[in-house]
Formats: C-alpha cells, structure tokens, sequence
C-alpha cells in the first residue's frame, strides 16, 4: 500500500478510529495549573473593577442629574436646544443654500411666468372685445336691450353695454319682493 498523504480536503469520510481520537483531545491540558490560577485572579480582579466602574458611573449619573436641576435644565429645554442646533446646522449646510437658492430662483421664475400670462391673457381680451365679431355681438345685445325697453315703456335712449348692464342689475334689485306684503296679509287675518 502506498502511504497516504492527508490534507484538508481529503475526499475519504472520517473513520471511527478518527473520531475517536478528536474527542481524546484535552484543551484543558494546553494550560498549566499555575496559570489557570493567574486567569482565574485575574479575573476576579477585572470582575471588581467591573463593579467599582458600574458604582462610578451611577455616582456620577446622579451628580450630573443634581447639577441639571440646580441649572434649571429641563428635558425639554435640552431639546429645544438640540433642536436648534440642528436647525442651525442644516441651515449652514451645502445642501440646504443650494436648495434654497434653487427654490428661489425657481419662484422668480414662476412669478415671472405668471405674470406675463396675465399679461397676455389682458391683451388677449383686449384684441378679442375690439374684434369686429364681440363689435358686432355688442351691437346685437345693444340693439335687443333698446327694443326691450321701448316695447316696455322705459327711456328710449340706448345707452352703452355697460350702461344697460347696471340699470338691468338695479331694476332687478328694486323688484325683488319684499316680506311686508305677507306680513301686512297675515295681520288682517
């Protein structure tokens, strides 16, 4: 038989024997008895230090808690405080100016857009009541507003659209029934 070169990734599954031999394999014995008696005082040692380090802490916790109230600082003041500092913070950030200068810009142009669209839509109505077709409906309404009111006894002059807009709007206002005849009604009953 050949000898058999053993690695780490020998393909032959372990045999009993193999096994056998991994669980004989003591850990224990790699430390000596004096120094498994330094480990151990050594940590026992850190095990104190653990607690008087603990006691510190709370010692401390607590006079830091006694001067806050000595201060008048109030959890909520520490987080208006935090609060502030991080609003400031963002404030001076990169980001933050270069979103707000953006934003800006972004608005003047809107306004800008905006008002230029009223502009025209201004001059849109302008051209539009000058054309000759809003000439001639004017005329239209005009002419069938004088024909109304002389076949129902009103003045004969004509007057402008918006003349005849405000004496309609002011004559449907004083015909408007009022209560008093209703309530006169009632009272004789």
């Amino acid at each position: 038989m050949e000898p058999r070169q053993q690695g780490l990734l020998d393909k032959e599954p372990l045999k009993e024997v193999d096994e056998d031999m991994v669980s004989e394999v003591d850990l224990n014995n790699t430390v000596t008895e004096e120094e498994r008696e330094e480990m151990e005082n050594e940590l026992t040692k850190l095990e104190e230090e653990i607690t008087t380090l603990k006691q510190v802490l709370a010692s401390k916790e607590k006079r830091h808690l006694e001067l806050k109230q000595i201060l008048g600082i109030t959890p909520l003041s520490e987080l208006r405080q935090n609060f502030s500092k991080s609003w400031y913070d963002m404030q001076t950030s990169t980001a933050y100016k270069k979103t707000s200068e953006t934003l800006t810009t972004a608005g003047q142009r809107t306004s800008t857009a905006f008002s230029n669209l009223g502009t025209t839509i201004t001059r849109k109505f302008g051209d539009m009541r000058n054309s000759p077709s809003f000439k001639s409906f004017e005329e239209k309404v005009e002419s069938t507003v004088s024909n109304i009111k002389s076949k129902v006894g009103g003045t004969g002059g004509a007057g402008s659209f918006e003349e005849v807009l405000s004496s309609a709007a002011h004559a449907s206002a004083q015909d408007t029934p009022t209560n008093n005849v209703t309530e006169s009604s009632e009272r004789s009953c």
